[in-house]
């Protein structure tokens, strides 16, 4: 028997059979995508956090990667790392939790682990796995076989807090569920955090994500209005952040990107309406962040001089990943920046070392090979992602016109303008 087999060999899943793996573990790892099984049996990670040499130390460690759902019942636990996206109308989308359910429910045996770490709402393991595995197994969760909640707490990029050093916070449905849960982490993580049940673990992923997205909405909001009163707000936020106490600082961007800031809060959103209540502030900053894309293209036709459209213009955008340092595009704001670009008519390219190939609705977007050249050959520059690998004073002396949706070059570079 196996100690452990991971369900979705992605951002979360690949990084806890890694640790899991250095730990002593014996890990399966299994997931339903032939290309992200190729890859791995053949040394090669698709994951940033996670490297090649990584994946080869995995395997040495007696990891296996399988499309074979079979390995599913060679493990004493199993934990569910499947994403839980959104429906087009918003909505939260449980289709990857309520699959990678049934496909683990014949597999389940007395004294077997399952631990759900999808972000998703409170109840969702309770009211969707548990009674999944207990109509394919016949057993009792609980009483048969444990069943827990452990947010995944990844932070692509983040050299200094990784899934070892980073608290995990494990929810039981009974206490014995919880004591399992811990002891399974407790191998792999450095402190383990037990909440009350599996609601409240649920409930915590989301207000950390929440409050994110809350915080990044109010400081985006006011990028508006600090330029409409000629206040630098990254020198405001600077002064600010040198307050010892009562205040943490957040800045302007085009937006907010990756699977979980936005879109964890319409998880919340939507549970909040089912209950009969309402989160007004967080669809509120939900509105504000959807809506910075488009002011991104705005500030750019004002950059560009009175009376100017942007029908004919090129504009450059540096850097289209989510955040800096990852090749990571989900959710990325610059596809709506792209989007809103081409519906005025610009001639849009971009530059990313992490991206070799960008589309948007189906239609690629033609890549510079040089970012400075690029820079100096655009009507217009718009940086989005301030990539270490980028030399901001060669771009920002070559540019005709730079916009610095990111606010790094506020102190150093006076040829920028701020959203």
């Amino acid at each position: 028997m196996r100690d452990l087999a991971v369900i979705g060999l992605g951002y979360a899943g690949l990084p806890l059979a890694r640790e899991a793996a250095a730990a002593g573990l014996c890990v399966a790892g299994y997931d339903v995508n032939p290309r992200v099984v190729e890859g791995l049996n053949a040394g090669r990670s698709h994951v940033d956090d996670v490297s090649d040499h990584d994946v080869r130390a995995m395997f040495d460690a007696g990891f296996t990667a399988t499309l074979d759902t079979a390995a599913l019942g060679t493990a004493h636990a199993v934990v569910i790392c499947v994403p839980t996206p959104l429906h087009a109308d918003g909505s939260p989308d449980l289709t990857p939790v309520r699959r990678a359910t049934q496909t683990l429910a014949p597999y389940v045996g007395r004294g077997t682990l399952v631990v759900l770490e999808s972000t998703t709402y409170p109840g969702t393991t309770d009211d969707v796995v548990r009674p999944v595995l207990e109509r394919g197994t016949g057993l009792t969760a609980g009483t048969d076989f444990h069943l827990a909640f452990a947010p995944e707490r990844i932070d692509p990029g983040n050299k200094g807090f990784g899934l070892r050093n980073t608290p995990k916070v494990v929810g039981g449905l009974m206490p014995c569920c919880a004591q399992a849960a811990a002891a399974l982490y407790g191998k792999v993580c450095d402190t383990v955090v037990m909440a009350k049940g599996t609601r409240e673990a649920e409930m915590a992923k989301l207000l950390e994500n929440t409050y994110r997205n809350v915080n990044i909405a109010l400081v985006n909001e006011l990028a508006m209005v600090a330029h409409e009163l000629d206040v630098d707000l990254w020198d405001a936020i600077a002064c600010a952040a040198t307050k010892p106490f009562g205040f943490q600082p957040f800045h302007p961007g085009p937006g907010v990107g990756g699977h979980c800031i936005p879109v964890d809060p319409n998880y919340l959103i939507h549970q909040a309406h089912a209950a009969g209540s309402a989160v007004r502030l967080v669809e509120l900053a939900q509105e504000i962040n959807r809506g910075m894309p488009e002011y991104v293209v705005r500030r750019a036709a004002e950059v560009l001089g009175a009376g100017r459209s942007l029908r004919g213009v090129c504009v450059l955008l540096v850097g289209v990943t989510y955040k800096e340092n990852v090749s990571d595009l989900r959710e990325t704001p610059a596809r709506p920046i792209v989007r809103r670009l081409r519906a005025e008519s610009a001639n849009v390219t971009y530059h990313d070392p992490y991206v070799a190939g960008f589309t948007v609705d189906d239609e690629p977007v033609d890549r510079a090979a040089d970012v400075v050249r690029a820079a100096a050959a655009a009507d217009l520059t718009i940086l989005l992602q301030p990539h270490a690998a980028y030399d901001l004073d060669a771009i920002v002396a070559a540019a005709p016109l730079l916009l610095d949706a990111r606010g790094c070059t506020h102190s150093t570079h006076s040829g920028a303008e701020l959203l």
